[in-house]
């Protein structure tokens, strides 16, 4: 039995624990699909397919993915490139970590409309980590977003399956006290 849908903890880096891969999908639509109908940009940090799958349901909801791509506010990267760019023995290493999504996301805010513009991420990094087995180094890298949010600004969203039935253990508690909000789809 899955908890409540809603959890609030504080805020700017929220989590969404997905029971399938529509109820991602859905959610990750209406967080990426928000900020660039409001002008803002967006960087996806997926798997292959979710990348793939995501693209038409953002153009379905009438939203010119294309153009944003052009202009640089929809930024879309593998999750397991991305994470084997940070890694180092084991674990996200910080200055790995700053300067792979720091400028990422210098580069989508460069790219937004307005002088207060905004960045969501989507990372699905802490899922890979979690899934291999290296709660320690997900827990660390959920530290290191909340750093990332310090420093940049950023909504971040997580997302994680819950597929592996890990829930409710004490790792899984750590992982959900770094956020500010908690999903359950």
């Amino acid at each position: 039995m899955l908890p409540p849908p809603e959890i609030e903890i504080n805020r700017g880096h929220e989590v969404g624990f997905y029971s399938d891969d529509r109820s991602l999908l859905d959610h990750l639509t209406q967080f990426v699909g928000s900020a660039l109908k409001a002008g803002n940009a967006a960087i996806v940090v997926a798997t292959e397919s979710h990348r793939d799958n995501l693209f038409p349901e953002l153009q379905a909801c009438g939203l010119d993915i294309g153009a944003a791509v052009e202009q640089g506010r929809y930024i879309a990267v593998d999750a397991a490139d991305t994470l084997s760019a940070i890694m180092f023995n084991g674990m996200p290493d910080p200055d790995r970590f700053m300067k792979a999504f720091g400028s990422l996301v210098l580069r989508a805010a460069n790219a937004a409309k307005g002088g207060h513009s905004h960045v969501a991420v989507f990372g699905e990094c802490v899922h890979l980590l979690w899934t291999q087995g290296n709660a320690e180094a997900a827990i660390r890298m959920e530290k290191l977003c909340n750093q990332l949010i310090k420093t940049y600004n950023v909504n971040i969203l997580c997302g994680y399956s819950v597929s592996g039935g890990k829930l409710y253990s004490p790792i899984f508690q750590q992982i959900l006290a770094e956020h500010s909000a908690a999903h359950f789809r």
